[in-house]
């Protein structure tokens, strides 16, 4: 069995923690603001968007600890190191989600029973589109860290966030439909549709995160371009199966059996695994990859062809 190392997955990533107390901090900022337009305004459109920011601070701080523990290096008791910490962040962000829709809808229902009119929404709508300004500002930040870094972590928070922008928009065409025509059932009404929005957007972290702590493979972008490295060294005898692949958190593992011919010495395959799992790694940057060396002839090496219903078929 030999095993290659990205070039990245040999040192930890720079610290990502910076990024989740720019969270906390964008978190705090907001639902200060919100949470003054809604005393301004008395719109509880306005108090469900402030309600979704202290959301926005739990997740944080989960967010804060999980990239906190992700960043450990492996260690006698978890070999593959700590990086799945991202994936209970973003399922503890999803629940939390589930909380504050629930206590948007039903704030919204009991405004709906007992209507009450709206007061200095210009002032509240101000406030509240700075708070909007900032979570826009931070989610990009986010955003482009999630990717860079490939952190689950990150790009669930930045997505929470645009969310939150999206909703703070909503909020804020409804408050001034309200002040422009009186309509007072408006506010009620876009506080359920920002309920079942903040579900919606839950469900796909939960989902996501339930993903990769199930070990789901790679996504197809990877797999293919796993497939255009092993079809580069098909040829010559040489043959593969047993291809597997997972990822967790930032990290990609990618397993595969090679088979030669039994002629060859034990050099030949050797020089043969370095050169592969060097091309895996260039395709997949940062990507740990095992290797398996079989005699071609032997019976015995198709033996573990079938290790779960859905491996690959030998390929030439």
């Amino acid at each position: 069995m030999s095993a290659a190392l990205g070039p990245r997955a040999g040192r930890e990533r720079p610290t990502l923690t910076r990024y989740a107390w720019l969270s906390i901090a964008a978190a705090l900022v907001t639902m200060g603001l919100k949470a003054g337009a809604y005393l301004i305004t008395g719109s509880v459109g306005l108090l469900s968007d402030a309600m979704e920011s202290t959301v926005n601070l739990v997740a944080a701080v989960v967010a804060l600890w999980a990239l906190h523990l992700a960043a450990r290096p492996p260690d006698e008791s978890h070999h593959y190191g700590h990086t799945k910490a991202e994936y209970l962040s973003a399922g503890v962000e999803g629940l939390m989600i589930f909380v504050a829709a629930g206590a948007i809808i039903w704030t919204a229902v009991h405004r709906f029973l007992n209507p009450q009119a709206l007061e200095r929404v210009g002032a509240g709508l101000a406030v509240s589109m700075v708070a909007a300004g900032v979570n826009l500002g931070v989610a990009l930040v986010l955003l482009r860290a999630g990717r860079e870094h490939r952190s689950i972590t990150l790009t669930a928070d930045g997505r929470h966030l645009l969310t939150d922008v999206w909703t703070s928009c909503g909020v804020l065409v409804a408050v001034l439909a309200v002040g422009l025509t009186g309509w007072e059932w408006l506010d009620p009404t876009i506080a359920l549709i920002v309920g079942v929005n903040i579900l919606v957007a839950g469900a796909v972290l939960i989902r996501r995160s339930s993903a990769g702590l199930m070990d789901a493979a790679l996504p197809l972008a990877d797999q293919d371009a796993i497939d255009l490295v092993l079809e580069h060294f098909g040829g010559e005898g040489v043959q593969f199966h047993a291809l597997r692949t997972r990822e967790s958190g930032h990290r990609r593992f990618v397993s595969v059996h090679v088979l030669v011919p039994g002629a060859w010495t034990v050099q030949q395959g050797h020089d043969l695994l370095e050169r592969l799992e060097a091309e895996l790694v260039e395709a997949l940057p940062g990507a740990v990859v095992f290797t398996h060396l079989e005699p071609v002839e032997d019976p015995a090496s198709w033996g573990d062809s079938d290790l779960s219903p859905g491996d690959r078929r030998p390929r030439e």
